[in-house]
């Protein structure tokens, strides 16, 4: 049984990340993809394979050629895992604009 990969050591590579932004916009090929790169087709290739495995990209044949394209619903469990850390960092802005708020008054007062 072959395990599938974490998403997170994904998206924890810098080439992976830009190559999902890449994928944004449009589907690719991975000789497309490549292009954008200053590195070996096969490193790409690697890339690539590493998110296809953990699901945020998904290939399709069209023809003679595989185009790639990538799986919002995959990337949504990235934002739904981020979303825990968004509130506490927003109830710490709030507690910090309450104590500036509170800070600005008592200067007012005097």
């Amino acid at each position: 049984m072959k395990l599938r990969r974490d998403i997170f050591q994904a998206i924890s590579d810098p080439t992976r990340r830009a190559i999902l932004v890449l994928l944004t916009s449009q589907s690719m090929t991975a000789g497309n993809i490549a292009s954008n790169f200053n590195v070996a087709r096969p490193t790409i290739s690697k890339h690539i394979q590493i998110l296809n495995e953990c699901g945020l990209v998904e290939a399709n044949q069209q023809g003679r050629e595989i185009f790639y394209e990538l799986k919002i619903d995959k990337m949504k469990e990235i934002d739904k895992w981020l979303e825990q850390f968004r509130k506490i960092w927003e109830n710490r802005f709030n507690k910090l604009d309450n104590l500036l708020l509170t800070l600005k008054n008592k200067e007012n007062e005097h």
